[in-house]
Order: structure tokens, then C-alpha cells, then sequence
């Protein structure tokens, strides 16, 4: 029944952040990318802040001893891919659709064994064949029949791997600090760094901010903060086999939402690529990285 609850809690998650990309793409047209971002992450920062009452009941039983030097550079660094993720995706979506971007953003799932091979992860065969498979659906998917490269779609790419660089930071430090002020370190300096870029570049006017507080509230309160405290809890119970295939199912909902709420259409050849897309992403699942600490946590990619 726990595992039943945890699995409904997952799903649901991966429906908010489904339809969350819908939310993402209309907000462009009223403010620019970097000022989404910034204030959508600083409202998820916001909304976190409770948590720190059971913070120390979310923790593992023990903590990894490190330098508090050592545990800074991670939670920087942490921040910065999220800043480097959320920004490249909330561009690239200036330019392509929800559904195509849900379905590459997806793929950061694929890029973390990849990256983990820089700091000493064996990386399994059928991980290998996942990304095979998954950059043919991405030919097929953004590619295949267009005259040119959509530079959003490069974008959403290149905010994938940054994704996966978040992720894999962040399994190193779930074991040395609480998750609740991971989270909360992570969206603080990626909201509050975004802003200071924004702020010159977009010059935003506080107007326009105002007429997307429905927009913000989804994708600051819910999107970010929600549903991060009900990953935190399905993730108590569920076997992590579930968690990455029923969290892979955000890319589903991403296109099922902008064909429902922006009449997007996937051509035959990109459904097909899709398919190729989200199959990757659940065969990279099957047997996740071996990492390179014994008694540490393994990456949920």
C-alpha cells in the first residue's frame, strides 16, 4: 500500500512538471526567459522554507564527514547547473514547443551515467544501447525533414546535460547534508544568480511581473516547491525502478499538455521519435550506474 502511495505521489509529479512546460512557454510571451526563471525559482525557495522544521527528519541516518569547503564547491556548483538548466530550458522554449521540449529535457536521465564516467562511474551496457537509442529519437524527433537545426531545441538540449550534472552533484551531497537545505542552497543562488542577469539584459518591468502571478504560482509553488517535498516523501517508499520510469513520464504529459491547452501537433516521424526518446530514457533506467563510492547513494539515472 506504501509503495501504491508512493508511486500515485510520483505520478503526480511528473504531471505538474509535465504541464509546467506548457505554463513555461505562454509565460514568454509577457516577460523574457532569464526573469521567468529567476522569479519562479526564488517563489520555489519561498515555499521551501517550512520544511526546515523537519529538515533533520528528511536526512539519512548518517552523514558522510566533509570539509564544509568541500561541501560549499558542491552546493555551488549544484546551483550553478540548475541556474545553467533552468535558464537553456526556459530559452530554448522561446523557440520550440512543450511537448518536444519535455521530451529532450527528458533525456538527462541518459546524460548522468555519461557524466559520471568523468568522476569514476562504470557505466552498463544497456545504458549504451539507451543512448543509441534515444539520439535516434532525437534525429527523429527535432531533426529529421527540417531544413535546419530549431536552436531552441538545441537550447533544451544543452539545458539537459546541464540537468545531469545537477543530478549527479546532487547524489553526492544526499549523503553529506539534509536534502531539504540542498534544495533550498541549489534554488536561492540559481534564482538569485539569474536575477542579477535579467535585471540588465531584460530590464523587467514589475507590471508585467504582476499579470503572471497564476503562472508563477504554478511554477514557483507547485513545480518547484510541492513537488519536491512530494518527491522527497514517494521516495521514502518507492523502489527506484519506479521512480525513474514514473518521473520519465513528465515528458508525456509535456506533450499531451501543449496538444491539449496550444493545439501542438507531432508530425508521424516525431511521435515515432518520441517513442524512441522515452524508451531510452526507461532502458537507461533498467540498471542504473555502479558508482565510484561503495556505501554511497547510486545515481537515480
Amino acid at each position: 500500500m506504501r509503495v501504491l502511495r508512493a508511486d500515485a505521489l510520483l505520478m503526480l509529479v511528473a504531471i505538474v512538471w509535465g504541464i509546467g512546460f506548457v505554463i513555461q512557454r505562454t509565460a514568454m510571451e509577457t516577460i523574457g526567459p532569464m526573469t521567468f526563471t529567476a522569479v519562479r525559482l526564488l517563489i520555489g525557495m519561498a515555499s521551501m522554507l517550512p520544511l526546515l522544521l523537519v529538515a533533520r527528519r528528511l536526512q539519512p541516518a548518517t552523514l558522510k564527514k566533509t570539509s564544509r569547503r568541500k561541501l560549499l564547491l558542491g552546493l555551488v556548483g549544484a546551483g550553478t547547473a540548475m541556474c545553467l538548466g533552468a535558464v537553456l530550458q526556459q530559452t530554448g522554449l522561446v523557440h520550440t514547443t512543450a511537448g518536444v521540449a519535455g521530451f529532450i529535457t527528458g533525456l538527462y536521465v541518459v546524460f548522468v551515467p555519461l557524466l559520471g564516467l568523468l568522476v569514476g562511474y562504470f557505466v552498463r551496457w544497456t545504458t549504451w544501447s539507451a543512448v543509441a537509442v534515444a539520439t535516434g529519437g532525437l534525429y527523429l524527433l527535432s531533426v529529421h525533414g527540417q531544413p535546419t537545426v530549431n536552436p531552441g531545441d538545441i537550447l533544451v538540449l544543452l539545458g539537459s546535460i546541464a540537468w545531469a550534472a545537477q543530478v549527479l552533484i546532487t547524489g553526492w551531497l544526499a549523503v553529506r547534508c539534509d536534502p531539504v537545505r540542498i534544495a533550498l542552497f541549489q534554488t536561492a543562488f540559481a534564482g538569485f544568480i539569474t536575477l542579477g542577469f535579467a535585471i540588465p539584459w531584460e530590464q523587467p518591468e514589475i507590471a508585467a511581473v504582476l499579470t503572471l502571478w497564476p503562472e508563477f504560482l504554478f511554477s514557483g509553488v507547485l513545480a518547484v516547491g510541492a513537488a519536491f517535498l512530494l518527491q522527497i516523501i514517494a521516495q521514502q517508499d518507492a523502489p527506484p525502478a519506479h521512480t525513474a520510469v514514473l518521473l520519465a513520464m513528465e515528458a508525456v504529459f509535456g506533450a499531451l499538455a501543449g496538444w491539449a491547452f496550444l493545439a501542438e501537433e507531432l508530425s508521424p516521424t516525431q511521435i515515432t521519435g518520441c517513442l524512441l526518446m522515452f524508451l531510452g530514457i526507461v532502458l537507461a533506467q533498467l540498471r542504473p550506474p555502479r558508482p565510484l563510492e561503495r556505501g554511497g547513494t547510486e545515481s537515480t539515472a
